[in-house]
């Protein structure tokens, strides 16, 4: 690990950082150096030491009202003590935040400009004092303007940021960085989480924009693709401690990978089920799905029973919109049957009642009661739906609290929850245990079909692996029929039995694990057929 701190002129240094909280270490030895325009990606697990390393960086409260941290930090050469986010900014160090931090009701001039605005003195002014300065809008709408052309964003800077697309408001929360006059360091922190796969290439080629005018970038972030193709230089934290820094062009995803982890990730996959008498559990004919962004045009699909059947595609293509229009959270019609038996649907309780159960891409929205407890969350469908855990005393019910408890404790065991115990309050856990938990509220309904959608969505290879083990262990050691939709083709390749490919609304093909990845490539794209069709001519 170079520790030279003197050879080369560094924006940003960060010397042996420590933190202990209440007796725990959480960070330990952690040096980190940037150089001005260049693109470094902080890699780590949940838990890694990310968030402590920023908090500090960014002068948080929760830092200096535990007793502050170890080290030093030197921008431009020189050193610097940071009290506050405020104090921050001053020194020229901006951030992009995972949750965005934008007013609705304010038009994106108003939240670029949010706490530096542009005053005209007036006549009341020069008597009365500042506070009495009227906004120069024109100024300020030429500055915004400015901002969101530096990112390419053709949008008018006096639009409320009210029902803006997810990927608008990011590019807000960007330009309001970009306005800032001495703009040195740019935080990005999980930039990409909530965005499409177009829209992510877009806000990669403009953080290599930004980089190329000497504003250096700290990119955390969990998808190592992303890292490979604009990250300079990457840094790996584990378990607080700092394990690496290399070039980018000295490593690659599974050295990233089993750095982060600590192991070296393998994940087997399936085996593949050649035998034709295999039992259709569940029969989908010309199935449409109304899902904004993810519109379902007519699918028919056999799935058989116990196995693992992927569902991939590109975004917007409507592979997320199977197991929602299924379910019935948006409105669907066609037929479906489980078991010979025809599934209602538009009715999500029905759905549940005949024997499906969802683990939901939005395991914020729909997915978790982020602020009950663990054990509330894995029954709560139960009750709701099978009238589980319920004692009935006429038409009064009562919770059976230590069978709650008893069932939290088994599943918390069996998929290795990561809490305090059953009690803790779902919003605390990290990413990966929060999906857990949103599997064993599903299981708890011991379904027939487990529709399992973007399951790691936003959290870190070591706890997507547990995730996808999890799921593999449901198949193998209780035969449960899994209807696993992803984003990520090489998760599915390595759990699936078969894998679907959703283009334009419609199943284009199904492939087994092991096919090429040209044919993957090829069905994604909508192209298979064609290219396929023209190498049967030239066979002929």
């Amino acid at each position: 690990m170079n520790t030279d701190h003197n050879n080369e002129h560094y924006v940003l240094d960060m010397r042996d950082i420590g933190k202990v909280y209440y007796g725990t270490r959480v960070l330990g030895g952690i040096n980190l150096q940037l150089k001005p325009g260049e693109i470094h990606a902080v890699l780590g697990e949940n838990g890694a030491g990310k968030s402590t390393l920023m908090n500090i960086l960014f002068g948080m409260s929760v830092i200096h009202n535990t007793g502050g941290f170890e080290g030093q930090i030197f921008v431009d050469g020189e050193e610097t003590f940071i009290k506050s986010p405020v104090e921050a900014m001053h020194k020229g160090i901006g951030m992009v935040h995972q949750e965005f931090m934008l007013i609705p009701g304010y038009s994106i001039t108003e939240n670029i400009k949010l706490n530096r605005e542009i005053t005209n003195p007036g006549f009341l002014s020069r008597v009365a004092g500042k506070k009495l300065e009227t906004l120069d809008m024109e100024a300020m709408n030429n500055d915004a303007r400015k901002a969101l052309d530096k990112l390419g964003l053709n949008i008018e800077e006096w639009v409320k940021v009210a029902g803006l697309p997810v990927s608008f408001m990011q590019f807000v929360e960007i330009a309001r960085e970009l306005d800032k006059e001495n703009l040195k360091v740019l935080v990005f922190d999980e930039p990409t989480a909530v965005l499409t796969e177009s829209d992510a290439d877009r806000l990669l080629e403009s953080m290599r924009m930004i980089a190329s005018e000497g504003i250096a970038i700290l990119f955390i972030t969990h998808r190592l693709d992303e890292v490979k193709r604009v990250a300079d230089r990457i840094t790996v934290l584990r378990d607080g401690q700092h394990v690496a820094t290399k070039n980018i062009e000295d490593t690659d995803v599974f050295e990233m990978a089993s750095l982060m982890v600590g192991r070296e990730i393998k994940m087997t996959t399936a085996e593949i089920d050649t035998s034709t008498d295999k039992k259709v559990k569940m029969e989908i004919k010309d199935l449409y799905v109304d899902m904004p962004g993810e519109v379902v045009k007519g699918v028919s699909l056999n799935i058989f029973e116990g196995e693992i059947l992927g569902i991939g595609g590109l975004a917007g293509q409507g592979k997320i919109g199977l197991a929602n229009g299924i379910m019935g959270l948006y409105e669907s019609e066609g037929t479906v049957k489980l078991d010979g038996k025809e599934v209602v649907l538009n009715n999500p309780e029905k759905a549940l009642k005949q024997g499906l159960a969802f683990v939901s891409e939005d395991r914020r929205g729909i997915g978790l009661l982020l602020d009950s407890s663990i054990e509330l969350n894995i029954v709560i469908t139960a009750m709701q739906i099978q009238r589980q855990f319920l004692k009935q005393y006429g038409p009064l019910s009562q919770r059976e609290n230590n069978k709650i408890r008893e069932h939290a404790l088994k599943m918390i065991r069996e998929l290795d929850i990561r809490c305090t115990g059953p009690e803790q309050i779902t919003r605390r856990l990290s990413g990966g245990n929060q999906q857990k938990v949103c599997i064993a509220r599903a299981l708890t309904l011991n379904p027939k079909v487990l529709f399992v959608s973007e399951p790691t969505r936003g959290i870190d290879v070591g706890a997507k692996k547990l995730v996808l083990d999890t799921l593999v262990q449901l198949n193998k050691e209780h035969g449960m029929t899994i209807i696993m939709t992803s984003s990520e083709l090489a998760e599915l390749r390595m759990i699936s039995h078969r894998i679907a490919i959703v283009n334009e609304g419609k199943i284009e093909g199904i492939l087994p694990p092991n096919a090429s990845d040209v044919d993957f490539g090829l069905m994604m794209a909508g192209e298979y057929h064609k290219v396929k069709g023209r190498e049967v001519k030239a066979d002929e």
